[in-house]
């Protein structure tokens, strides 16, 4: 499982300061708390050394026990006086603790070697800003992916049905390890039929696993690798996308075909699937070309690729769209 790197990096550093902010906060509340309350400086000193006092008397040996249950039973006697003072000039008991967002690390992200939840949904929610999925997630989902619109034509209802199946086991069970990798999927229909909301669908339960997801459309990768190609080079603080369509986990290309098709184009996209296809990362494309058309409209490494390397999952129907419009 592969955060995005530069989102971790840039989560974790949020985390630190974070907890860092709290403390500094809850500091600054106590020197409050102690120029207001007379005594209070003095009481949180003893207090703070307690345990130097239980190791001290430890090492010293003698009745040990009883000299220890002494200590704690004074050390009752000062919270509790503490506590006392706090409520006399106004202030909760807990006043002087740090706040944190997250009770259960501490803000630190971490609980012990675990990655806490709370930094968990973080990265999710950063791995989803950065998907270029946009909006798109919080509207298309394999729950509100209704075949209703191919109930018309029983077959392709359930040639849909079987494809809806593969693709939301295929998002359940995605996984990318040093033992097993998922394929990539290639989706094949005409326009409005549910190629992109069943990717998105797919991108958004990937990326709840914890998995770095990119999407864009072919015409949008083709741009991204032509400005690093023939533009006058990467400006200071321009950032390099096509690193992106190599590096995560899932890549999801859009609409391939609708880009121009020339010598740059197909040497571009051969660059991307044959070297995912090499690292085992899985890539989703879809495209309103049929097999046919994909052999005719790419070389004869790139049609092989897709449509042998590639499993293929058909959509069926008419125009999902346009029913929609209609209803």
């Amino acid at each position: 499982m592969g955060y995005n790197k530069e989102n971790f990096k840039r989560i974790r550093a949020e985390y630190e300061t974070k907890a860092l902010l709290a403390q500094r906060a809850a500091d600054g509340r106590r020197r409050e708390v102690e120029e207001a309350i007379p005594g209070l400086r003095e009481l949180d000193a003893r207090l703070a050394g307690f345990g130097l006092r239980i190791m001290k008397q430890a090492m010293e040996g003698g009745d040990t026990q009883e000299a220890i249950a002494k200590l704690r039973e004074e050390n009752t006697r000062m919270l509790e006086l503490r506590r006392s003072l706090l409520e006399q000039y106004g202030y909760p008991e807990d006043y002087c603790k740090p706040r944190y967002e997250c009770a259960l690390c501490n803000d630190n992200g971490y609980i012990g070697i675990r990655m806490c939840s709370c930094m968990r949904r973080r990265l999710i929610e950063a791995g989803m800003e950065a998907s270029g999925l946009g909006g798109l997630l919080r509207k298309q989902n394999f729950d509100n992916f209704s075949l209703d619109y191919y109930k018309s034509n029983p077959t392709e209802h359930s040639r849909m049905t079987k494809t809806y199946q593969s693709a939301r086991k295929y998002a359940e069970s995605f996984v990318l390890d040093e033992s097993h990798h998922s394929c990539s999927l290639l989706f094949l229909g005409g326009t409005g039929l549910g190629k992109t909301h069943l990717s998105t669908a797919i991108a958004g339960v990937v990326l709840e696993k914890g998995y770095d997801v990119f999407y864009n459309s072919a015409v949008g990768m083709i741009s991204d690798f032509e400005y690093r190609r023939f533009g006058n080079g990467l400006a200071m603080g321009d950032a390099d996308n096509t690193e992106r369509y190599i590096s995560c986990d899932l890549l999801i290309l859009d609409d391939l075909g609708t880009e121009v098709v020339n010598q740059f184009t197909q040497s571009t996209l051969y660059y991307v699937i044959n070297t995912r296809l090499n690292m085992n990362r899985p890539t989703v494309i879809s495209t309103n070309l049929s097999a046919a058309d994909l052999r005719k409209t790419y070389s004869d490494r790139i049609a092989s690729r897709l449509l042998g390397e590639f499993r293929v999952l058909p959509f069926y129907g008419t125009d999902v769209r346009r029913k929609k419009l209609e209803d």
